[in-house]
C-alpha cells in the first residue's frame, strides 16, 4: 500500500505547534517580509552574506510545471524478462524525429509485474517512461531480477563538462559573499552572454589550512584518516551568463559559497557537455528488488542493535539513477527492497525534480554507503513530498556538492542514522519541512571530524527551515556559517540527543552540552516553534516567478 504524504498534514503540525506557544510565528531575522511584503535579506556576517536563493531547485529551474508527454509506444507485461522488450521500445522511441518543443513521447507500461534481468537505460532526450501506478497489486511493477548490484534505471548520458582555455576568466575581486550572482573577471571579452559556464571555487593549501583540514585529529580506532588535499575540493558551479558590463559577469544562479582571493579565489570558464541528456521523465512506476532471504545478520547503527536483519546485498542497488542529464523528472514512483536508493542524483544532473517517491524496506547491511534514500551529488535538484523507510542516511548530500539542492516537505521514518551534507563542504541546501526519526535518527551540519576516512567539515550554507526532529546540530565553519531556523514540535529523546552530541563532540574536538531540538555553535533562531513563512523555498520561488 502507497504511504500517504500529506503537506496539509504537515503545516497543520507547524500551525498547532505554533498556536502552543500561544504566539504567532515570527519571522527570522535573516529574512522577513518587509512592508512591501517582499523578502527582505539580513547579512549574517560583516562581508556582506546572506541566506541563499534556493528557488532555482528543480526541473527548468524551478516553479516550471513537470511537462504531460503524450504516449507513442504501449506494452504489457508478459511472463520471462522483460527487458529486452522495454528496452527496444525506448530505443524506438529515441529515433523518433522530436515535436517542436523537442518531445519524443512516452512509453506507457500497462499495469502488471515486469520481471527486468539488466538495466533499462533512457538515453535519449525527450523520452519519457511512464507506469499505470506505483500500487503492488494494481500499478505497473518492474522487478529487478539481476542477482548483483545495479541499478534498475539508468537515466542520462556520460561523460563530464568539457572547458575552453580561451574562455577562461579569472576572477578578481577580492571577496564575493554567498548569495551573489556577480562576479568581476579579468577577461570579460573571453566570455559572452548565453555561455554556459562553470564558476569555479578554488580548494588551495591555504584555505585547507585554515579550515582546518590538513589536521584532522587521528580516529580512535586506528584506521586511516585521509587529510584534505590542497585542490581536491574545489567547487564546480554550473551557470550561464545572463549578463556582461564591463568587467562584470551575471549568472543566472547565485552562488552558495564565498570566493576569497586570500585563499585562491575562483574562475570562470565556458564548458560544453554534448553527452548530457534532456528532458527525460520517469513517473507512475513501482520498483521491487529480489534478494536472498536467507541471508541475514545481526546489524548495529550506533547503540541499536538490531537482530536477524535481511542483508543480501547482491541485487537491486538503485531504483533509478540520474546523472549527464539535465531537465529531468521522477514522479510517482515507489523503490522496495533495494540496498540503497529510490532515486539517486549523481554529480553532473542538473535542474532534476523528485517528487512525491517512496523508498520502502531496504535490505542491505546496516553501514557506510547503504540505505541512502534520496542522495544528491548534483546541483539545483528539488525532493519534495518524498518518505523513506528504514534508510540510514535518508536525505542526504554527497561531499562538494553545489548549491542550491532542497528537500521540501520530506519524511523518514524508522531511521538508522543522520540526514545531513555527509562530508568535506557541500555547499548551499536547504532542508525546508523535513522530519526524520527513528531509534537513531536526526539532522545536521558539522565538523564530521575522523568519522569515515575524515570526512571533516561536511558543509556551508547548510540550512534547515522549519525541520522536526530529535535533534536538529549545526556548528559554525571557519569562514562559513550552518543554520538551525525554526523547529515543529520536537520529538522527545534525550538519550539519542545525549549520544548524538557526544559523538559529534569526540569526532569534532568540541565541548558542547546537550541541548535540543536546536543545537551547537552555528545561527540558530527560534528553537521552540516554526518561524514565518512557513517554507522559505516556496516563499522565494513564488517572490522570484511574481518578479518576472
Amino acid at each position: 500500500m502507497k504511504i500517504p504524504l500529506s503537506v496539509l498534514a504537515l503545516v497543520s503540525i507547524a500551525t498547532a505547534f505554533a498556536r502552543a506557544a500561544d504566539t504567532p510565528a515570527p519571522a527570522s531575522r535573516l529574512v522577513s517580509p518587509d512592508a512591501d511584503g517582499r523578502l527582505a535579506y539580513a547579512a549574517y556576517d560583516d562581508r556582506g552574506s546572506r541566506l541563499p536563493d534556493f528557488s532555482h531547485a528543480g526541473y527548468a529551474g524551478g516553479g516550471v510545471p513537470l511537462p504531460s508527454v503524450a504516449v507513442v509506444r504501449t506494452l504489457t507485461a508478459e511472463p520471462g524478462d522483460n527487458h529486452e522488450r522495454i528496452q527496444a521500445a525506448l530505443d524506438e522511441i529515441a529515433a523518433l524525429p522530436p515535436d517542436a518543443d523537442g518531445w519524443r513521447g512516452a512509453l506507457l507500461l500497462r499495469a502488471g509485474r515486469y520481471p527486468v534481468g539488466e538495466t533499462i537505460r533512457l538515453l535519449a532526450d525527450g523520452v519519457v517512461l511512464r507506469g499505470e501506478g506505483d500500487e503492488a497489486e494494481s500499478g505497473t511493477v518492474l522487478v529487478a531480477t539481476k542477482r548483483a548490484k545495479h541499478d534498475l534505471v539508468a537515466v542520462g548520458g556520460t561523460g563530464q563538462w568539457k572547458g575552453f582555455a580561451s574562455g577562461t576568466a579569472q576572477i578578481t575581486d577580492a571577496y564575493v559573499p554567498v548569495g551573489a550572482n556577480r562576479v568581476r573577471v579579468d577577461h570579460p571579452e573571453r566570455l559572452k552572454v548565453g555561455d554556459r559556464v562553470i564558476v569555479r571555487r578554488a580548494s588551495g593549501e591555504a584555505w585547507i589550512s585554515a579550515i582546518g583540514m590538513d589536521r584532522i585529529p587521528p580516529r580512535p580506532d586506528g584506521k586511516p584518516v585521509t587529510q584534505w588535499r590542497a585542490n581536491t575540493q574545489d567547487l564546480l558551479f554550473d551557470r550561464t551568463v545572463t549578463d556582461i558590463e564591463g568587467d562584470a559577469i551575471t549568472v543566472d544562479v547565485p552562488l552558495t559559497d564565498a570566493f576569497a582571493r586570500e585563499f585562491g579565489g575562483g574562475r570562470v570558464y565556458r564548458y560544453t557537455f554534448p553527452e548530457r541528456r534532456r528532458n527525460i521523465g520517469i513517473e507512475s512506476l513501482r520498483f521491487e528488488s529480489e534478494f536472498d532471504p536467507a541471508v541475514r545478520s545481526t546489524e548495529k547503527a550506533g547503540p541499536v542493535t538490531l537482530t536477524d536483519v535481511a542483508v543480501d546485498e547482491a541485487h537491486g542497488w538503485n531504483a533509478v539513477f540520474f546523472d549527464a542529464v539535465e531537465n529531468a523528472w521522477a514522479r510517482d514512483l515507489t523503490s522496495v527492497n533495494f540496498a540503497n536508493a529510490c532515486v539517486s542524483l549523481g554529480r553532473s544532473a542538473l535542474r532534476v525534480t523528485v517528487d512525491d517517491c517512496r523508498s520502502l524496506d531496504p535490505v542491505s547491511r546496516i553501514t557506510g554507503g547503504r540505505r541512502y534514500a534520496f542522495p544528491i551529488a548534483g546541483q539545483q535538484i528539488l525532493v519534495k513530498n518524498c518518505y523513506a523507510s528504514g534508510a540510514r542516511h535518508a536525505f542526504v548530500l554527497d561531499s562538494r556538492v553545489p548549491g542550491p539542492n532542497v528537500y521540501l516537505d520530506c519524511v523518514a521514518e524508522n531511521n538508522f542514522s543522520t540526514s545531513e551534507p555527509h562530508h568535506r563542504w557541500a555547499s548551499g541546501a536547504l532542508w525546508d519541512n523535513v522530519t526524520v526519526s527513528g531509534p537513531y535518527a536526526w539532522l545536521q551540519a558539522v565538523n564530521r571530524g575522523w568519522l569515515g576516512t575524515g570526512h571533516g567539515w561536511a558543509g556551508a550554507q547548510m540550512v534547515f527551515w522549519n525541520c522536526r526532529a530529535a535533534l536538529i546540530a549545526v556548528q559554525k565553519p571557519p569562514f562559513a556559517q550552518n543554520f538551525a531556523i525554526g523547529a515543529r514540535a520536537p520529538f522527545e529523546n534525550r538519550k539519542l540527543v545525549e549520544i548524538a552530541v557526544g559523538e559529534i563532540n569526540r569526532a569534532a574536538g568540541t565541548a558542547l552540552p546537550p541541548v535540543a531540538p536546536l543545537w551547537g555553535d552555528g545561527h540558530i533562531e527560534s528553537p521552540d516553534r516554526p518561524v514565518f513563512p512557513r517554507s522559505l523555498y516556496e516563499a522565494q520561488l513564488q517572490e522570484r516567478l511574481g518578479a518576472r
